[in-house]
């Protein structure tokens, strides 16, 4: 009786959590629709703000879309065993990720239908040609991978699909980040360290999604995570946070030894207004320092919910890292002639202002909601969730030693 009853209380929860998500999913439409009818006039782009708010969601999406699989590349490829337990749910939330970041981009940019043009006329010498072979290609390759870890028959195959989606989500990633690092209009880009970034910050932000979600179905399921794999991943986490911010640091470093990009880096870092409170509080302090605290700090660690407390907090330093990196490197001007002032009835010279209005906001948190909502109806219906045999796992000695 009591079982029934626990049964009926998770089927109602399941069908009010997939009603909530299909609402924000349905909301965030409404907004693209209402900005494709009205124009961009009622966003707070402008035409040197081309990539507002919807930009910042899709990327992140895209981004930990690639980073998430790792979990499941760790296990594959590298052969731990407890990871290996992960790699349904894994997959599962890299390709409901970048479906919900691909929609928002299109649904940002307008014209959605105008896709099928990109895709019949391939130019190869366009970073986002590049992209349109790619972001399939994970489609494909991830679905297949999926298919060699749930059925049996194809259970063998598991490895070299394991390994090609490893492969290509490194090379997905690099697509992405190589947007901005081959992209000369800004000042904020053009650099060879952008593309390596783009794949650490994946790894990060990934593996901290990935946490949020298991612990939240865990909980759903009433279960709990065992203490030695929470122990392991969030040291995992921890090392990808320092990592990120070790990038960071060279990616800054490095703009400010060239004389060029001297004031760029003093309007990002310290005069920029939302943008050097949103570096410095949002990613150095609430995205690095406090995570990296509650993870590494014994007496904070083994509070509970801290683990849980860092990830989201990881995600909160990504949008505002985001936030900085392709806002703020929108509204500073290039500098076409370095020592000069110019100036023109175009604003040349000038710098911007960005100020993100409620439909983008709501288009971005559309994507979430369609990523939620996946994720929850292929949990429910499907065995994606983490069954893990605690005791051969240890036996194994994969995750004790």
């Amino acid at each position: 009786m009591q079982l029934e009853q626990n049964s009926r209380t998770e089927e109602l929860l399941f069908y009010v959590l997939a009603a909530a998500g299909g609402l924000v999913t349905v909301v965030g439409l409404a907004a693209a629709l209402f900005m494709e009818h009205s124009g961009h006039v009622v966003t707070g782009m402008n035409n040197q703000v081309v990539w507002g708010m919807p930009h910042v969601f899709a990327i992140f999406l895209i981004v930990a879309a690639s980073g998430v699989l790792n979990v499941a590349s760790i296990g594959s490829v590298f052969g731990k065993v407890m990871y290996k337990a992960r790699a349904p749910l894994s997959g599962l939330l890299a390709l409901v990720m970048l479906a919900a970041g691909l929609m928002v981009i299109m649904l940002d940019l307008g014209r959605a239908d105008r896709l099928v043009v990109a895709m019949t006329h391939f130019n190869p010498s366009s970073v986002f040609g590049w992209n349109v072979i790619l972001y399939p290609g994970f489609f494909a390759i991830v679905g297949l991978y999926l298919w060699t870890l749930m059925d049996r028959k194809m259970n063998p195959y598991y490895k070299p699909a394991g390994l090609a989606a490893f492969i290509w989500r490194l090379l997905l990633t690099t697509g992405t980040g190589s947007i901005f690092g081959f992209l000369v209009a800004r000042q904020a880009y053009q650099s060879a360290v952008i593309a390596p970034m783009f794949i650490i910050m994946s790894f990060a932000w990934g593996l901290a999604v990935f946490m949020i979600v298991q612990k939240s179905m865990f909980a759903w399921n009433g279960m709990t995570v065992h203490p030695a794999i929470r122990q392991r991943m969030k040291n995992l986490l921890g090392t990808f946070v320092a990592a990120v911010f070790y990038f960071v640091l060279v990616y800054h470093l490095t703009n400010i030894y060239f004389a060029k990009q001297t004031a760029f880096e003093q309007f990002i870092l310290l005069s920029g207004g939302i943008f050097p409170t949103l570096f410095w509080g949002g990613y150095v302090f609430l995205g690095t320092i406090v995570p990296l605290l509650l993870l590494y700090v014994p007496d904070l660690n083994k509070i509970r919910g801290s683990v849980f407390l860092a990830a989201l907090l990881v995600i909160v330093g990504a949008f505002s890292l985001l936030y900085v990196f392709i806002i703020g490197g929108q509204v500073y001007p290039l500098d076409i002639f370095p020592g000069m002032q110019v100036s023109s009835s175009f604003f040349d010279g000038k710098i911007d202002s960005y100020s993100p209005s409620l439909p983008e906001i709501l288009l971005g948190l559309g994507g979430f909601g369609l990523a939620f909502t996946a994720t929850a109806v292929g949990v429910r219906v499907l065995k994606f969730m983490p069954q893990d045999d605690i005791a051969k796992l240890e036996n194994c000695g994969h995750m004790l030693d």
